[in-house]
């Protein structure tokens, strides 16, 4: 099992700071709409294990089909930080970016595929 990690990040500009704790046991490689186009690689987690350090006032929602997933965008640079959503069971879940982790090396993550255009 991996080890839980304590990591830090942000959007491009600086503006919208998490720090968050998780093993990046499970990273994803969706193949949506989305996560194709803007080239996002999320690693899930419950609220309490990550906390917006800073830039909450520069966050704007974005929603699409189902609206399921409320994803966060830095106004100011446009990065697609993290997402609020909920588990198929309810529970409340953030789906971080790790691109938006510092010093991130995607190389060294192993990916789990996830089919999501044909959900």
């Amino acid at each position: 099992m991996a080890e839980s990690k304590t990591y830090t990040g942000g959007c491009h500009c600086g503006q919208v700071r998490f720090e968050c704790t998780t093993d990046m046991a499970m990273v994803t490689a969706c193949n949506c709409s989305i996560c194709t186009k803007k080239g996002l690689h999320f690693v899930f987690m419950p609220p309490s294990s990550f906390q917006l350090r800073a830039g909450a006032e520069n966050l704007k929602e974005y929603l699409f089909n189902r609206h399921a997933i409320r994803h966060q965008l830095c106004v100011d640079c446009g990065v697609d930080v993290f997402a609020r959503g909920k588990k198929p069971d309810g529970t409340d879940i953030i789906a971080l970016n790790i691109n938006c982790i510092d010093g991130i090396d995607l190389s060294k993550i192993a990916m789990t595929p996830v089919d999501g255009r044909n959900r």
